[in-house]
């Protein structure tokens, strides 16, 4: 019988679907414009992709004895442009927490069916309160009383109780706008490295990170895969 060891070490996928040329652009967000645009595309056509703005962001929470403890979960992009990427949270949830004590982040967007991801790094710092009233308005009803029923990532003793929380919020706004909760907004991590992920034949992948400089320029390398 195999067993699950035996059949996460085999190597039979090769990476054939695509090439990340030495003469990219220069600026990386045309390039992660364009890869979107790709991305999007791959979902609409093949569904095989279900959600491209999905993305991996990893935070930095203390243990008691101040060493360093990487933690990780899926959030969307809402957004990126040369301000930076932003996400929309319950700040007071472990990630609100965690970037407010470490305010620096990562985020990794796999887009598996393309055979790319995208790695953006940086520091974190709150959207101002005007940014975060327009999405907040833009959610749907649902959402924004979701937002205020869930203290999230605390503890709950069961579902019922979650749900019960979620009647209460729904009973409190019953028959008016929903406002913006002070403990929900967002956040942006300004990037200080990109870095572009091309599956390739062989293992012989194409990387090509872009640093930011201190004049403002991003500085373009190609990194062995």
């Amino acid at each position: 019988m195999t067993s699950a060891s035996d059949r996460l070490a085999g190597d039979r996928l090769d990476y054939l679907a695509g090439a990340l040329a030495d003469d990219a652009p220069a600026d990386p967000l045309a390039l992660f414009a364009r890869w979107m645009d790709e991305a999007l595309a791959r979902r609409d056509a093949h569904g095989d992709l279900p959600d491209p703005t999905a993305a991996v962001l990893s935070t930095v929470a203390l243990d008691g004895d101040g060493a360093p403890r990487p933690r990780s979960r899926t959030v969307l992009l809402k957004g990126l442009d040369e301000r930076g990427a932003v996400v929309y949270t319950n700040l007071d949830s472990d990630k609100g927490r965690e970037m407010a004590a470490t305010p620096r982040a990562a985020l990794l967007l796999p887009w598996y069916a393309l055979q790319r991801q995208v790695r953006i790094e940086g520091p974190v710092a709150p959207v101002p309160a005007e940014e975060s009233d327009a999405y907040w308005a833009s959610r749907p009803r649902g959402s924004q009383l979701g937002a205020w029923a869930s203290r999230q990532s605390r503890e709950i003793d069961s579902r019922d109780r979650l749900e019960a929380q979620y009647a209460e919020v729904e009973a409190r706004f019953a028959g008016q706008e929903v406002p913006r909760p002070e403990f929900w907004g967002g956040l942006r991590l300004r990037p200080e490295r990109i870095e572009f992920w091309q599956g390739r034949a062989h293992r012989v992948h194409d990387r090509l990170v872009y640093e930011a400089a201190a004049d403002g320029v991003w500085r373009r390398s190609r990194l062995q895969p």
